[in-house]
């Protein structure tokens, strides 16, 4: 691991990285992981196998024995040549996070941040989620020996997701109101608790692990940065990681451009993409905000500096779907790739789709659309399939519903 350093976002100030608050003492500022890599070279790490840690180097963690991993990392970068022809992209990709351990990009933050958790000495873990942060946490600290808590909106968290946080075995505390309202009282209990370690993306060393994100596209793309990167938006950690990490392999020569970001936000849950569009410097928060795509159903995203910034140095933009958008771009996706992606994960495909009959995309770039979790981790979506997809109710007893059955395929 090389030297790196914590520092505030808003104010610089550069606080002990042995500290485990989340937050600047000075100015209540966001932290952030920096490493020094000017005089650096690549490290030799082509010959290890495609994971978050092959990356180590670039990773917080001091001591190697502290590593908590479940593999995470080397998902695929699928070439989409139908769905590319159909939007007149020669060029589009699809990162499929869903192929990770628990069927989020969230593991990849996860992995990080617990074994950071463990080198600190942690015992107990928090999080406020809307499914997959507590699903990663869960398997993860399970791992770890760890005891583990979450906290998740009552009666809004998917089905797939509460599954997987109960099988983990960790404690699962429901809360009224939405995501915004458990991460309040996530933020409270940590402050009173010393024990528990919050891991939501306010921690910085998790947002380290999301970076590699943008690592494993430019090696997979052969040492190159794609021109644009299109990801879903919810709290706002995963994007502006990416960015951290394209702008670190940049600092290192391994690539020599870095690409457009791009935000999709849900359009009733969209204070980032509407402070891009009115080219505000802040975020209005979005009370009660309403979405199927659960995962990005976030009003008050606590990454929005982040997020702006890396909008603006990569001269990206953040554009608006409607969930009949989204929902369309997560059918096309699966009809035509074989790829299946819960709802928020289809939001940068569809958001793709409307910067590309805008012509806000050009058809010679090299697009990746970050897909960030699996079909199955929310099945609800079953029940807004029309009846030609789910089946025909026929039982084959006779030669009449033979002839039906002809009739149907």
């Amino acid at each position: 691991m090389w030297p790196y350093k914590l520092q505030c976002f808003d104010c610089q100030r550069e606080p002990a990285a042995v500290e485990t608050g989340l937050r600047c003492k000075t100015c209540d500022g966001l932290l952030e992981v920096k490493f020094e890599l000017k005089g650096k070279k690549k490290p030799s790490w082509d010959h290890r196998q495609v994971s978050v840690w092959k990356y180590r180097e670039l990773l917080p963690i001091e001591n190697e024995e502290s590593i908590i991993t479940l593999a995470e990392g080397g998902t695929g970068l699928h070439r989409c040549t139908r769905l590319g022809r159909k939007l007149g992209l020669k060029k589009l990709y699809v990162k499929n996070e869903g192929e990770n351990p628990t069927g989020s990009f969230k593991d990849r933050g996860m992995t990080v941040a617990i074994s950071k958790a463990k080198e600190l000495g942690k015992k107990k873990v928090l999080c406020a989620s809307t499914g997959n942060t507590s699903a990663s946490l869960a398997a993860y600290s399970a791992r770890a020996g760890m005891e583990c808590i979450v906290l998740v909106p009552k009666g809004k968290v998917a089905g797939g997701k509460l599954l997987q946080v109960a099988m983990h075995g960790a404690k699962i505390i429901q809360v009224k109101g939405d995501f915004d309202q458990a991460f309040k009282t996530a933020l409270k209990l940590a402050k009173r608790r010393r024990d528990l370690y919050l891991m939501n993306s306010i921690n910085p060393y998790r947002l380290e692990g999301q970076k590699t994100l943008a690592f494993e596209i430019s090696d997979q793309l052969g040492s190159k940065a794609p021109d644009s990167v299109i990801l879903p938006v919810g709290n706002g950690g995963n994007i502006s990681a990416a960015w951290k990490g394209f702008t670190e392999f940049q600092q290192l020569s391994i690539t020599k451009t870095r690409p457009r970001m791009i935000g999709i936000q849900a359009e009733k849950a969209a204070p980032i993409a509407n402070a891009v569009k009115r080219r505000e410097n802040k975020i209005r928060l979005v009370y009660n905000p309403q979405t199927l795509a659960t995962a990005i159903r976030i009003g008050s995203p606590v990454n929005w500096p982040k997020v702006l910034k890396a909008i603006k140095e990569s001269k990206g933009t953040a554009e608006t779907v409607t969930d009949s958008e989204i929902l369309q771009a997560q059918r096309e996706l699966a009809t035509l790739e074989g790829i299946f992606v819960e709802p928020a994960s289809a939001a940068s495909v569809a958001g793709l789709k409307k910067l590309r009959a805008n012509m806000r995309v050009d058809a010679s770039e090299t697009i990746v659309c970050v897909t960030t979790g699996h079909g199955l981790k929310d099945p609800s979506v079953l029940e807004r399939l029309p009846k030609s997809r789910t089946g025909y109710n026929l039982e084959i007893t006779n030669r009449t519903n033979l002839d039906a059955l002809r009739r149907i395929i």
